[in-house]
């Protein structure tokens, strides 16, 4: 069979190709791809470093390299460091960097009740349902002396950095948070410790009990009738 392969020395596919039946770019383009088909490596095996191993590439050995120095990571950079510290130098600062406002309070009372309020309770007098249930040592109270007299910075300072048992909540609750936590607790002593004198005008003492329009149920809220609805009813 070796005339059917050969002719003059040429084999029958390249005479095929010299008389024009295949392009030789076609033939050309073929033999490229099987190629790179042999040289062909995908992300997940190429040539890296595994995290933390060792590299003599690097004089130290350490193929995770540092930060370049002055380097600050995108939402880092702290320019306000009373925002972030509660501290004027090294002491605690006794401002609230921002208005307090409505808003401000009710954010802060919802973000302590989640994270304050099973330990030091709703109300800040340290009986919360943690220490109630047999904790080792109980959180002091908000209303005593030594802390009604704190600086504001403080308790975002022991919220930022932690005190004693207690861990800090850095990483579960944002400066803004924390800022706004501060600022309800100095409502709650205020709560507590009240006289007539920072009751408003019209106030009445104690507060009438609400009354519902719809009592609800385990599903629904009630729907309180608000004091502007019972003035309109006493009206009408």
């Amino acid at each position: 069979m070796r005339h059917l392969v050969h002719k003059a020395g040429c084999p029958i596919l390249a005479r095929f190709v010299r008389k024009g039946g295949i392009p030789l770019a076609w033939v050309a383009s073929l033999a490229f791809l099987i190629n790179i088909a042999g040289c062909r490596i995908d992300m997940h095996v190429q040539p890296k470093e595994n995290p933390l191993s060792r590299s003599d590439f690097y004089a130290d050995q350490r193929s995770a390299r540092p930060l370049v120095e002055g380097t600050v990571a995108r939402g880092q950079l702290h320019e306000d460091s009373y925002f972030y510290t509660g501290k004027i130098g090294n002491n605690p600062g006794d401002m609230m960097p921002f208005p307090v406002t409505r808003e401000v309070l009710e954010r802060g009372r919802e973000r302590y009740n989640i994270y304050c309020a099973p330990c030091h309770s709703r109300v800040g007098d340290g009986n919360g349902v943690i220490p109630s249930r047999g904790f080792s040592r109980m959180p002091p109270s908000y209303h005593i002396p030594r802390l009604e007299k704190a600086p504001l910075g403080y308790f975002f300072d022991v919220m930022t950095n932690g005190f004693g048992i207690m861990p800090d909540y850095a990483s579960q609750v944002s400066p803004e948070d924390r800022w706004k936590i501060v600022a309800y607790i100095r409502a709650l002593q205020l709560s507590q410790n009240a006289t007539m004198a920072d009751v408003p005008a019209r106030q009445k003492i104690p507060s009438a009990p609400p009354t519902f329009r719809e009592p609800g149920s385990g599903a629904t809220p009630p729907q309180v009738v608000t004091p502007k609805s019972n003035e309109s009813k006493e009206e009408k």
